[in-house]
């Protein structure tokens, strides 16, 4: 079994490491995390390419243990599977929106805007596969946020809607997230090259 150390790595390190070992062939991996967000990433990472995923928490950090499944099972880990709930794999357009205010000048007239931006995707279809939200937009899908009932309706519709986990580490804000995921750099990078259309706000 091949074992990657990713403790003391930031996004997107550990998914990126954990990666390095898939794509050598590996088919039992076990990666040693230290932080929920990593934990998080990886099991997202290998519940999407068919590893069955368990996890135990030591003293020293977090096991996550993968091994490749056949093509006629599916993952049985629970907690992978409430991780990439709701997630569209027929992504073609989205919107990567990097700030919770729209255009330049008043910050309040911006925050009106975005709100009727987000409101106004909700009545225009086909809705978009994906909205990445990044930096300050992360506060669009956390407490407070004047959209929150205007993105759970575009979850619902299945929409992907996830929040950098590295921003919301940075506002403090990660456990006031109301509507959609957590996400990393990889799954980004990976959700934008994947679409045919990738409109940045």
């Amino acid at each position: 079994m091949k074992i990657v150390d990713a403790r003391g790595k930031t996004c997107p390190q550990p998914v990126i490491l954990t990666k390095n070992e898939v794509d050598a062939g590996e088919l039992e991996i076990t990666i040693i995390v230290d932080n929920e967000t990593s934990k998080q990433n990886v099991l997202k990472f290998g519940t999407k390419l068919n590893y069955k995923c368990e996890v135990e928490n030591k003293e020293d950090g977090t096991y996550i243990q993968m091994t490749k499944l056949n093509n006629n099972e599916s993952t049985t880990c629970v907690e992978s599977e409430k991780i990439i709930k709701n997630i569209d794999k027929n992504q073609s357009k989205g919107y990567v929106i990097g700030t919770n205010i729209l255009g330049n000048g008043s910050e309040q007239l911006g925050k009106s805007l975005m709100k009727a931006f987000i409101y106004t995707i909700t009545e225009t279809k086909p809705y978009p596969s994906f909205l990445i939200f990044l930096n300050s937009g992360v506060k669009l899908t956390t407490e407070g946020s004047d959209s929150i009932d205007d993105l759970q309706k575009l979850l619902e519709c299945g929409v992907k809607i996830v929040s950098c986990g590295t921003c919301l580490d940075f506002f403090e804000i990660k456990t006031k997230l109301q509507v959609g995921q957590i996400t990393n750099m990889y799954d980004i990078v990976e959700t934008i090259t994947n679409s045919d259309n990738t409109v940045m706000i």
